[in-house]
């Protein structure tokens, strides 16, 4: 050891929700791998050396991406990071700072308390008419008071099941987050209680546990509930919460005089751009991104629960320490479309374009000085190495741009006779906005450069 095992081998997958474009195929190619240590150390080591190879893969790829942290999710482990392709049709919400080199998805992003301190009570508890009115911003519309002095309550139920899965009890969470504010089920997932799995609670049991349907829902009064506290709610004073009466709304509400303090105090909401960096180096951003890529450091999860083990140098045996990591081939390509188009058609990385350059004649089926050139550059470029593709079908030159712009080849050339008889050619980059003349005889040392060949 250190050993590591990949695969690259055809999956399918049979999802009912829709996926935009090319993102979601039945079919798709999958890159896996699976690294085997001795120690935690090693492990690490196995770690690191993957993330900086996926690093260079996707830099090499020519890819705009970003390696945020992640949450380890039903594989588990310890660390994680996921490889997302940035483009604003993504389905993943990547949280970073500008400022640092803070990165990590919605899911894990931490959010901290946006007070300083609790504030003393200044109101007095009052119960408030807001007849009709049951979201976080009717409410506050209605009062006339900012979103940010309401709180949201959303009920949360825990099972427990004897050996043949009958539920012997249940357990009934309100989970409090500010009225701007979303709940993060997965940081929801990480509160003890709630770590074995939860379900939101039926309208029967908020009733039983509330005495009122939902919309008008709060935590003075609520019977056999468990209390969990955003870090924000729990420094908040003089805010607004659900009466547990239809139309009813309490205002002034204080914890400590008005009801007690929270069972549990943690962060359970999504962050927002303007929230401040957990690295203390500036305020988050927000962005999408495209999963493309994921690392895992699983430890010995499995290697235990499989009894996998070494012999080590004294032949006692020893569980491995496991890594696994993954890249979507395909998906690479739907995410290269979906960050790199325009109304024209697609505009492929050089790296990983069908063909990287395309030569154009004009008339060559009418001129053996065009068709000459045209073949003499192909030979050229195709002795470099270079994919090139020569368009040998008389096509109008509008149709024939229009074709190869759609296909999305990043590099064209144009011949015609008008340009050879002034010893030109014209080039023209997939994103430029004009055509750049050249010589003849630079045409092939101008996209070597370009190239880096």
């Amino acid at each position: 050891m250190p050993k590591n095992f990949y695969h690259i081998q055809t999956k399918f997958r049979d999802e009912r929700r829709p996926r935009f474009g090319l993102m979601r195929g039945r079919e798709f190619t999958m890159k896996d791998a699976y690294s085997f240590d001795r120690d935690v150390e090693a492990a690490g080591r196995s770690y690191d050396n993957m993330y900086a190879a996926y690093c260079r893969i996707f830099e090499r790829f020519g890819l705009q991406y970003r390696a945020v942290a992640a949450d380890t999710g039903a594989i588990g482990g310890d660390r994680s990071h996921e490889f997302q392709v940035i483009a604003d049709t993504g389905e993943d919400a990547i949280v970073y700072c500008p400022t640092s080199d803070y990165a990590a998805n919605i899911e894990l992003a931490e959010a901290l308390p946006l007070l300083p301190a609790r504030g003393v009570p200044t109101q007095p508890l009052t119960q408030t008419p807001t007849p009709g009115k049951s979201t976080c911003e009717d409410v506050a519309a209605l009062l006339g008071l900012p979103l940010t002095q309401t709180v949201k309550s959303l009920v949360l139920a825990t099972d427990d099941l004897d050996e043949h899965g009958t539920v012997q009890k249940t357990q009934v969470w309100l989970l409090l987050v500010r009225g701007d504010h979303d709940l993060n089920e997965v940081k929801a997932g990480k509160v003890e209680g709630l770590k074995g799995g939860f379900r939101f609670a039926t309208v029967g049991e908020i009733e039983t546990h509330f005495g009122c349907k939902p919309g008008y829902l709060g935590p003075i009064g609520a019977q056999g509930v468990k209390v969990v506290a955003d870090r924000t709610v729990a420094l908040m004073s003089d805010f607004v919460c659900g009466a547990n009466a239809v139309d009813l709304h309490l205002t002034g509400v204080n914890w400590g005089r008005d009801l007690p303090e929270p069972d549990v105090v943690a962060d359970i909401r999504n962050v927002v751009a303007g929230d401040p960096s957990p690295d203390g180096q500036g305020v988050l951003a927000i962005q999408r991104g495209i999963e493309v890529g994921h690392v895992f450091y699983l430890g010995t999860k499995y290697s235990a629960a499989m009894n996998a083990t070494f012999l080590d140098e004294n032949g006692k045996p020893k569980l491995l320490e496991m890594g696994c990591y993954g890249i979507g081939v395909t998906r690479i390509l739907g995410a290269a479309i979906e960050q790199s188009h325009d109304a024209r058609g697609i505009i492929w990385p050089d790296a990983i374009a069908p063909f990287t350059v395309v030569i154009c004649p004009i008339g060559a089926d009418r001129s053996e000085d065009v068709k000459a050139a045209a073949d003499k550059l192909y030979g050229e470029l195709k002795a470099l190495g270079v994919d090139v593709l020569l368009d040998d079908r008389g096509e109008r030159p509008g149709a024939m741009f229009a074709d190869w712009e759609l296909i999305g080849v990043p590099h064209r050339v144009v011949l015609g006779d008008r340009g050879l008889k002034d010893g030109q050619v014209e080039y023209q980059g997939r994103r430029d906005e004009a055509v750049t003349k050249l010589a003849v005889g630079d045409v092939v040392a101008h996209l070597k450069g370009l190239l880096k060949l």
